[in-house]
């Protein structure tokens, strides 16, 4: 069977939110990197393949499937006896819950403040705009609050073992870290959780930007 393919970017977090469950399931994969700066995201050859120009898609022996949250879930239902998405009815929902409360409650907030910290300058050369990042510092700090409270009763945010729903908030909150700021730290269950996700092998091995890997 062919490797698997990701098309994507080395400091995308979308990538490299894919690129950690790849790792945490210990699937090899090479990167096949799509130049931003040369709009090779806006191209036919990409289009076909990802139609709103956007990037990761994957290639899994022909299978392409594009959408971050949709190929971590493809990833994980693959691989089953990693129990990264809990198959019994109650443990599901609890699970959906907590992607849910990321894709809906983190995931706004947290994207537009990776953005003006580091990516803004990364990708466009430009200052970050102290307003945004006033206003959504604010929100974010608000909706940890909720977050405390639910890893004050769990270890994860789905239960005691953990699942995609922790694994999709590594990108953005480890670019925060990135930016210089301190808002996963501040709360002490938001700032365990984080703390021990960070020091995982599979977001560890991407401290550098995302890269093929061949084994594990």
């Amino acid at each position: 069977m062919a490797i698997l393919k990701l098309h994507g970017h080395p400091f995308s977090t979308c990538t490299r939110r894919v690129a950690t469950t790849l790792a945490e399931l210990q699937i090899p994969f090479e990167l096949i990197e799509v130049q931003l700066a040369k709009g090779e995201h806006k191209q036919p050859a990409h289009l076909a393949k990802q139609p709103f120009g956007q990037i990761p898609y994957i290639d899994d022996d022909g299978f392409i499937l594009y959408e971050t949250r949709a190929i971590c879930r493809y990833l994980a239902a693959k691989h089953p006896a990693k129990g990264l998405i809990p198959k019994e009815p109650k443990a599901n929902a609890i699970f959906e819950q907590a992607a849910s409360a990321e894709l809906t409650n983190f995931d706004p907030a947290a994207s537009k403040l990776g953005w003006e910290l580091v990516l803004k300058k990364m990708f466009i050369g430009a200052d970050p705009d102290p307003k945004a990042v006033e206003d959504q510092l604010a929100i974010l700090e608000g909706k940890l609050g909720a977050y405390d409270v639910i890893l004050g009763k769990t270890k994860y945010l789905a239960g005691d073992s953990i699942t995609l729903a922790d694994l999709f908030h590594i990108p953005y909150a480890l670019l925060l870290a990135q930016g210089g700021n301190d808002i996963m730290t501040r709360k002490p269950n938001v700032a365990r959780w984080y703390k021990e996700l960070a020091a995982r092998p599979c977001v560890v091995r991407f401290e550098g930007g995302v890269k093929s890997t061949a084994s594990y």
